[in-house]
């Protein structure tokens, strides 16, 4: 199988060649994409160097049977068509196609198979929040329909890639040494802040964020769910954690939650309060899954239950959901292209 990256050398094009490499996805041949500033960079693959090459409009991805694509959203849209003109699926982090009715957006625990109908060959990777947040809800949709999300998150450095994580170690040493800390990446400094805004506001005074998640959950879900969000800017460096309040159609017990975490699909149950068990950003760096704990009973809401979640931004959040879409596609038989 012939594989791209584009955006090779930011922090999700480096998540994708660990991750390719430690689920041993099946790669003949990888081509590395970026701009000017990376081009001519070399990244060591399975033992092999590969050179990013500038992304052009010519014939490179001739041959390319998936590209997995995270440069931003306008790169995307500019070289979308570049991309798949020879069959390649796309499989895009970015934000430009995810509510386009021709373009599936697909988390693989809940709704793998739209990933088979794809008129365009581009396939949408959710923004990170509502990734970790329907995997989980998918476990209590299992069980009574859910019909209003109230959900805080609390999202790390690594939201805003590599330089903002880059920003918030240069930060704490700043204030720490006396000096005035510089702030790029973020609206105010970061260390020893937290910041209420993630993205720019829109009319309704939602960030678009917090928009993301009202719209992408119930596009992956297929749902006429009713989602509000407040998405918080925190100084931690990797992981996203989010408070969810789900209120389901008929009660659903903590017992029956729980064990429908155990046996759900890329989830982990920690939830034991009475010795201090519960998710951290601290401790599920580079892990798969999403870590699910304070699971309780919504005492203003019969119907109600809260939990608290944890999960890698970075990985879960971007690029193992693009390569777990891919490895769908590969069982159904979709990939290699047949050429």
């Amino acid at each position: 199988m012939k594989v791209a990256i584009v955006g090779a050398s930011g922090a999700v094009g480096q998540e994708f060649l660990r991750v390719l490499d430690e689920r041993n996805f099946p790669v003949d041949e990888l081509l590395l994409f970026g701009s000017s500033r990376s081009a001519g960079r070399k990244y060591t693959f399975r033992g092999k160097e590969i050179e990013v090459k500038l992304l052009q409009h010519n014939d490179d991805f001739k041959g390319v049977d998936v590209a997995f694509t995270s440069a931003g959203g306008g790169t995307s849209k500019e070289f979308a068509e570049t991309i798949t003109k020879y069959g390649a699926i796309m499989i895009d982090n970015s934000s430009a196609f995810r509510m386009d009715e021709d373009v599936p957006l697909v988390v693989p625990e809940c709704n793998a198979a739209d990933a088979l109908v794809r008129p365009r060959g581009i396939i949408a990777n959710p923004n990170c929040t509502t990734i970790m947040m329907v995997v989980a809800l998918q476990a209590l949709e299992n069980i009574s329909h859910i019909k209003r999300i109230h959900v805080a998150s609390y999202q790390a450095a690594s939201g805003a890639g590599a330089a903002a994580m880059a920003e918030l170690y240069e930060q704490y040493r700043q204030v720490l040494a006396g000096e005035k800390p510089t702030v790029d990446k973020f609206a105010y400094q970061l260390a020893f802040n937290v910041i209420p805004q993630i993205d720019v506001f829109t009319d309704n005074g939602y960030t678009k964020e917090e928009m993301k998640m009202y719209n992408e959950t119930k596009k992956i879900m297929h749902t006429d769910c009713e989602v509000s969000a407040m998405c918080v800017r925190v100084p931690s460096l990797r992981c996203h954690s989010e408070s969810v309040w789900a209120e389901t159609e008929v009660p659903v017990s903590v017992d029956a939650f729980k064990e429908a975490i155990r046996n759900g699909q890329g989830l982990q149950l920690e939830d034991d309060p009475a010795n201090k068990v519960y998710p951290m950003p601290l401790f599920h760096e580079n892990c798969d899954d999403v870590f699910v704990g304070r699971v309780r009973k919504d005492l203003a809401n019969p119907n109600g239950i809260t939990f608290w979640l944890v999960s890698d931004q970075i990985k879960k959040g971007a690029a193992l959901n693009a390569v777990q879409i891919a490895e769908y596609l590969i069982g159904q038989g979709e990939l290699p292209l047949k050429k």
